[in-house]
């Protein structure tokens, strides 16, 4: 008996992600998600250096002042509720600090570019096609920062705006790196405060424009462009409440696995599954409790896990575990 719908996969043949990619990864808390699990499994991968942004004109943004090397001026950022914020950026950097603020936004700037011009995989999460014009600029910002919504337009983005922003963005990144494979996903997180239809329509405009730009690339065997099914995964093969948190709008930390796991078996080359598995049991290790650190057992027990860590590392010296 068959009691699921299964999205049929295909290993990517070119380009896999092994131990010695470097992989970017901006969007969507889901992008987080994808990337806590390459962090876990100790792959070199960067997440979200402005924070979470939930639509394409937000990471366009970020790429295009990163590339052009734009500095942070006064004029780029605004106090409010007793903190320094930037429309361009999540409040997770804000600061009460507007020249702390200022410094971190520069330095992530750089820190984007360069993991632009050397990703060999970079992954963008696509959350929503609804986003906020702030009526005093007429500009449309990455985080509203809990300013009153009556300070903002709320606009859809159309099928075509979105294509446009996304064929952006990959001109951009093909400029400092013709090599990367760009990965775009939708994620599963439901927008519900946008409204049931209203979500609905987003993510069917933003699917809609990522296949419109995904199947007007032309095929190479490394620089390629990519659609992966991360929404399609989560509406069909997990159809079912106990798939989603308590707020039942984010996926589960047991969807977000099996999500992971499709991602794994379609993008990160087999060779690599061994490492990945010994990767883990140190991992676990770490979450070992002795009943008396000063026993023999337990001396044993961190002689040994050093050995293991130091023989992976002998092959891999960007695997860094604290101990």
């Amino acid at each position: 008996m068959n009691l699921q719908t299964k999205i049929p996969l295909k290993k990517q043949s070119n380009n896999l992600i092994d131990y010695n990619s470097n992989i970017l990864l901006l969007g969507s808390c889901f992008s987080e998600n994808i990337g806590d699990k390459l962090e876990y499994f100790k792959f070199k991968n960067l997440q979200n250096p402005f924070g979470i942004l939930f639509h394409p004109k937000a990471i366009e943004v970020l790429i295009t002042d990163a590339l052009n090397n734009k500095i942070y001026t006064d004029n780029d950022v605004f106090f409010y509720n007793e903190q320094w914020h930037c429309f361009n950026a999540h409040s997770k950097l804000s600061n009460t600090s507007k020249e702390e603020l200022l410094n971190k936004l520069d330095l992530q700037l750089q820190n984007t570019k360069i993991q632009l011009q050397t990703a060999s995989h970079i992954v963008i999460t696509l959350g929503t096609a609804w986003v906020y014009r702030f009526i005093e600029n007429n500009s449309i910002v990455a985080n509203c920062h809990k300013i009153p919504q009556k300070n903002f337009k709320k606009e859809l983005l159309s099928v075509q705006n979105v294509s446009e922003s996304l064929q952006n963005i990959i001109n951009q990144i093909r400029k400092v790196n013709k090599d990367s494979s760009i990965i775009f996903t939708v994620s599963p997180v439901r927008h519900l405060k946008d409204g049931f239809i209203e979500n609905t329509q987003s993510k069917s405009h933003l699917i809609s424009a990522i296949h419109q730009v995904v199947n007007g690339q032309s095929v190479t065997k490394i620089g390629s462009i990519n659609y992966f099914p991360s929404y399609e995964i989560m509406m069909d093969e997990l159809r079912d409440y106990r798939f989603y948190n308590e707020d039942m709008i984010h996926p589960s930390d047991l969807a977000v696995k099996y999500i992971w796991e499709s991602f794994k078996q379609v993008w990160v080359d087999e060779n690599m599954y061994s490492v990945m598995d010994k990767v883990d049991k140190i991992q676990k290790s770490f979450k070992h409790k002795p009943y008396n650190v000063n026993s023999e057992s337990h001396k044993d027990f961190l002689k040994n896990l050093k050995l293991k860590i130091h023989i992976l590392q002998s092959q891999y010296p960007h695997l860094l575990f604290n101990i």
